[in-house]
């Protein structure tokens, strides 16, 4: 009887894998244990294994295309066997979800069709400008205008508190203000509805109505009006002109000058001081015009009546260029998982410095005899094994609704390669000899680089070491890997001075950082594990006990 392949979870957080190559083809007999395609998924290429014999009848996935977890991939069965009923069963699922998105669609069709019609109210809605490129919401911090009154383009109807700043908002166009939608000290969103201008007695509601019936409509066609509302912005000419006879320069109480924020904003671009920009907007409000008009012989003037010298500004002209890069299956659950980690867990750091002296000294004595070269990481990772035994609280992992306390020590070791960071695991790290440690790391980096890392050597870690020290580091946080509920950041031994017993002397010391996840560990228990931490690298001969 013909089964369905399915992409199988072949790490605890993978959700999706990229067939990198198939190795049999339609038509192929195979057997149980044969292997069916190469499988790149977040961690490593690892191999897909027929669990059964028969004819590959089908293909679902050509080279190169990702499949989620569980997805379709292939059928096997017997020579001519019907498998098309096995792939319409597969696919009835994905058949469901398609009729309830046309539904859907029906719906806003319905809705669209029912749409206010808004093109006879002599009346434009005011939104909340994004102005500055972090901003989300603006707060009302004042209203300078209020509903009933007459304004005219150029004229400030409110003060905005953005992330960065205190803002004027601007008019326009010329009217009355009919509506104000939120009160001073209320934030509004980007993009959200502000207030309502234009003549007297225009029906106001019905535009209120519109805008929620927007609201409503799916994000395609929100899109679209967007682009809409950005050409015919862009279209508009400026409000304010530059009169023949240019007005003085006006500045507010706590003399600031006045402009409008697209003169800001070109004034910044231009290298232009706003002080020395003759306004000809209301009440000498520098607007567009003035600084697009400016010349710096105005600027020579105004500063050569000051008694004061002018500095010109160079224009800088330069091409911006980005490029788009596809995210790997790798940094996608990097990204997700250490995401989760950081805002989850409640993060707190410890940071210890180690006189690495005695280690330096015995690592040189060590590796005349080594039968492989023994690293200062290969050092910290048996101390680190070393102290987790003493301090078994420390070798714990989160589970939500419940912690683990482990037993056994394995340490991972973050690896840094092309597409991201991975981290192989010494399995009972506190049980192996130095020598046996820097082989294995060694042999895991390798593979890990190489892609060739099998689960049992990427899962199962208690505790994480991440080493920038050979970066020229000193000191840096780490972010947790869960669900273990520590990681070490080992920073780089560094020459200094060492006050000891009322004398200095030169000496070589080397920082860590420990990052907690304080619903596991508390202050004290990291702190304990830490001080045994550093008096065995301190003194190195302490750790081969």
């Amino acid at each position: 009887m013909a089964e369905v392949i399915r992409m199988p979870k072949m790490s605890d957080t993978m959700e999706e894998g990229v067939i990198a190559s198939w190795l049999k083809k339609e038509g192929d007999e195979v057997s149980s244990g044969d292997v069916l395609a190469e499988v790149e998924t977040d961690k490593a290429t690892m191999e897909l294994e027929s669990y059964q014999d028969g004819v590959l009848l089908h293909i679902g996935v050509k080279e190169k295309e990702s499949v989620p977890v569980d997805g379709v991939l292939a059928v096997i069965g017997e020579k001519g066997e019907d498998y098309k009923h096995l792939l319409e069963e597969a696919s009835n699922g994905q058949k469901e979800e398609s009729e309830q998105e046309e539904a859907k669609e029906e719906k806003s069709e319905e809705k669209s069709a029912e749409k206010i019609d808004t093109s006879n109210i002599n009346a434009s809605v005011v939104r909340m400008p994004k102005m500055s490129d972090t901003m989300e919401e603006g707060v009302i911090a004042s209203w300078l205008k209020k509903k009933g009154d007459k304004v005219e383009a150029g004229d400030i109807l409110a003060e905005v508190e953005t992330d960065k700043a205190t803002m004027e908002l601007e008019a326009y166009e010329d009217g009355t203000l009919l509506y104000t939608a939120v009160e001073a000290g209320s934030g509004v969103a980007v993009d959200g509805v502000i207030a309502i201008i234009g003549e007297e007695g225009a029906d106001y509601e019905s535009l209120l109505k519109a805008e929620e019936q927007q609201e409503e409509e799916p994000e395609p066609a929100k899109e679209e009006k967007k682009e809409e509302k950005a050409e015919s912005s862009s279209s508009q000419p400026s409000s304010s002109g530059s009169s023949s006879q240019p007005a003085q320069t006006t500045t507010s109480s706590n003399g600031r000058v006045k402009a409008s924020p697209l003169a800001k904003k070109i004034a910044s671009e231009k290298g232009i001081d706003l002080a020395q920009v003759n306004g000809s907007g209301p009440e000498g409000r520098v607007v567009k015009a003035d600084v697009e008009n400016f010349t710096p012989s105005q600027a020579k003037e105004k500063s050569s009546d000051a008694g004061q010298p002018s500095i010109n500004i160079p224009q800088v002209v330069g091409e911006e260029k980005s490029e788009k890069v596809e995210l790997s299956q790798m940094r996608k659950v990097i990204a997700k998982r250490l995401s989760d980690s950081k805002f989850a867990a409640p993060h707190f750091y410890l940071t210890m410095e180690i006189n690495m002296d005695k280690a330096i000294e015995a690592r040189k004595s060590m590796n005349e005899i080594a039968p492989v070269k023994i690293s200062f990481n290969d050092m910290v990772i048996k101390a680190a094994a070393a102290a987790l035994r003493q301090h078994p609280d420390v070798n714990v992992s989160w589970h939500g609704d419940h912690m683990m306390k482990h037993q056994h020590v394995h340490m991972g070791v973050a690896v840094a390669i092309p597409d991201g960071l991975i981290v192989p695991v010494v399995r009972f790290a506190d049980n192996k000899s130095l020598s046996h440690i820097s082989a294995e790391v060694r042999e895991l980096a390798q593979k890990a680089k190489d892609k060739k890392l099998q689960p049992e050597e990427f899962s199962g870690n208690t505790f994480t070491i991440s080493n920038l020290g050979m970066f020229g580091i000193e000191e840096f946080t780490a972010i947790i890997n869960p669900p273990d509920a520590c990681i070490m950041a080992v920073g780089g031994i560094k020459e200094t001075v060492i006050v000891r017993d009322g004398e200095m002397y030169a000496g070589n010391v080397m920082k860590v950082t420990l990052s907690c996840d304080h619903r596991a560990v508390d202050g004290a228990v990291g702190s304990a594990f830490l001080k045994t931490f550093k008096e065995l690298l301190e003194d190195p001969v302490r750790i081969l006990i």
